[in-house]
């Protein structure tokens, strides 16, 4: 069974400052098999705007799922991470972090900022694809997500 929101698509931010990745991730998620939106932020500072609903995003959906990037510019995915899940309205939405770190420490501090997974972003067109499908179906058709009732 899939997951959706009342026959909505899912809503999906992706917090990411490359071009070429979101238009890869836009990509995995076109072959996906969850109807889905996606919203695109550059950086840290417009992805926490977007979730607090200020400025240009009044109107902004609350996403189900969180995409992060940990490299970004004004404020970095670590930063953003912190805040969200210190944030009692934001804290429940899933986030993974999807980056080009392999480093040890980046993933032990993902984790103990409460991210709820860690990818490394493949350097391989087909492979970054299916990293995106992957983390579709997992979150989407295996995970139960919890609903916002405050909306």
């Amino acid at each position: 069974m899939l997951y959706e929101k009342q026959g909505s698509p899912v809503e999906i931010l992706l917090v990411e400052d490359n071009p070429g990745d979101v238009r890869l991730t836009i990509e995995g998620l076109k072959e996906g098999k969850v109807r889905n939106t996606l919203s695109v932020v550059e950086d840290g500072v417009e992805a926490l705007a977007f979730l607090r609903k200020e400025g240009k995003y009044v109107d902004a959906v609350r996403p189900d799922l969180i995409l992060l990037d940990l490299n970004l510019s004004k404020k970095d995915g670590r930063e953003v991470l912190t805040e969200i899940k210190s944030d009692e309205n934001l804290r429940n939405i899933p986030v993974v972090v999807l980056t080009t770190s392999k480093a040890e420490q980046d993933i032990l501090k993902a984790y103990s900022l409460h991210a709820n997974c860690y990818i490394t972003k493949p350097v391989d067109l087909d492979q970054f694809i299916s990293v995106v499908e992957s983390i579709e179906d997992f979150w989407f058709s295996i995970v139960k997500l919890p609903r916002d009732i405050k909306e």
